[in-house]
C-alpha cells in the first residue's frame, strides 16, 4: 500500500469514524439518558466500535508508512474517541503527510 492510499483510507475511516462518535454522542446517548430509550446506544455503540478498530488499523498503516513517532500515532489513534477530534486530526495529518511524503500536485 502506497502512502497516498494509505493516507486516502486513512482520511475516509477519520470521517467516517466522526461521524459515528457525533451520532453515538448527540443522539444515542441522549436518548438513553433522556428518555430512556438503550436501543440507540446498543446500536450505534457497537457500529462505532467495529469503525474505530477499522480507524486504527489504517491509522497504523499510515503511521508506519510515514515513519511517525509512537507518540504522535498515539495522539492521532486517541482522536477517534473524542467528538470532533478525528476531523481536526484527519486535517493534521493530511497536510502533513502530502507536504512530507507526497510530491506537489502538478510537478
Amino acid at each position: 500500500m502506497t502512502v497516498a492510499s494509505a493516507l486516502k483510507a486513512f482520511r475516509i475511516s477519520a470521517w467516517v469514524t466522526g461521524v459515528g462518535l457525533l451520532l453515538l454522542t448527540f443522539y444515542a446517548m441522549p436518548a438513553k439518558y433522556l428518555f430512556g430509550d438503550p436501543r440507540p446506544v446498543a446500536m450505534i455503540g457497537m457500529v462505532h466500535g467495529f469503525l474505530y478498530m477499522i480507524y486504527i488499523v489504517c491509522t497504523l498503516i499510515l503511521a508506519e508508512r510515514c515513519r511517525w513517532k509512537p507518540v504522535f500515532a498515539v495522539v492521532i489513534l486517541a482522536a477517534g474517541t473524542i467528538p470532533i477530534a478525528s476531523f481536526v486530526a484527519e486535517r493534521k495529518v493530511t497536510r502533513k503527510v502530502q507536504a512530507e511524503h507526497l510530491p506537489a500536485a502538478g510537478s
